[in-house]
């Protein structure tokens, strides 16, 4: 490929067991020579999902099995958070511990960024500020989640006290993705079908887990996929150029993405796995 600078170091937190379009994101980060994977990490998900014990760790087993088929040189561990809500007490975990040890880590080859990037709920990111406080001015966090007007957004209402706990700390700078721009971020599932079928073991992978989805009977799937758990690609393995924000003056940068560019996230993803393959 043409040579690209890495930009950042990521840390990735999702609930890799509910809907897949956080693997999709994964595979794009893992894919992204402009931002290095120093940490994975996987939360709980809702019971609409199923029976919330091991979710965390079955999300875990999914997201390592899709880091070992696309081949990376140095695939890191995925370490599992609690499958209950944040408590508001100091609660030890591999997960929390993982996100704690990449904060602190010296970044090799260079002073790069970190950047958070969470797509999910904030457990294990506020298990891991209320252990160590002091990362909070080490990383930036991405977070795909809440909503401008409120309502039902699943990220922020799967563990609300997370969210609050996270967002109420003024140390830490977050770039926010709304539930009103990350749902625009949508595929045809007909696009979708001819990419996986067609772009090697990885795609495969991931048609597989698409086509044998378990979801509960009220679910019924439409002509578009929503994929916004890959709108933070913009500020990790992309660029913001085509994207606005708007921001709050605060102690710590906080930014809102108003909008992401969809083309470029699903242009780029699309031709990487297929490199790739």
């Amino acid at each position: 490929m043409i040579r690209v600078e890495p930009r950042c170091r990521v840390i990735i937190d999702n609930d890799w067991a509910g809907d897949p379009d956080g693997l999709v994101g994964l595979a794009h980060h893992a894919l992204s020579p402009a931002n290095r994977i120093v940490a994975v990490t996987a939360s709980l998900t809702k019971p609409m999902f199923g029976p919330p014990e091991g979710r965390a760790v079955a999300g875990a087993a999914l997201a390592e099995d899709l880091l070992r088929v696309l081949k990376l040189p140095a695939p890191p561990a995925v370490q599992a958070g609690p499958d209950a809500p944040f408590t508001g007490q100091p609660r030890e975990s591999a997960a929390a511990r993982a996100i704690i040890a990449a904060a602190a880590a010296e970044p090799a080859g260079g002073d790069l960024p970190l950047v958070l990037v969470c797509a999910g709920p904030l457990t294990n990111v506020a298990d891991a500020l209320l252990l160590e406080p002091a990362i909070a001015s080490a990383v930036t966090l991405a977070w795909v989640g809440g909503a401008e007007v409120n309502g039902d957004e699943y990220n922020y209402f799967t563990d609300p006290a997370a969210a609050d706990f996270v967002l109420g700390n003024n140390d830490l700078a977050v770039w926010q993705f709304p539930a009103e721009t990350y749902r625009r971020i949508v595929a045809p599932v007909a696009e979708l079908d001819q990419l996986f079928r067609t772009a090697g073991p990885a795609g495969a992978w991931l048609w597989e887990l698409f086509h044998g989805l378990d979801v509960p009977d009220f679910v019924k799937f439409g002509p578009l996929w929503c994929l916004g758990d890959s709108a933070p690609l913009v500020v990790t393995g992309l660029d913001d150029a085509t994207s606005t924000f708007t921001e709050k003056s605060t102690q710590s940068e906080r930014r809102t993405y108003t909008s992401v560019d969809t083309r470029l996230i699903m242009a780029d993803f699309a031709a990487k796995l297929r490199l790739q393959a």
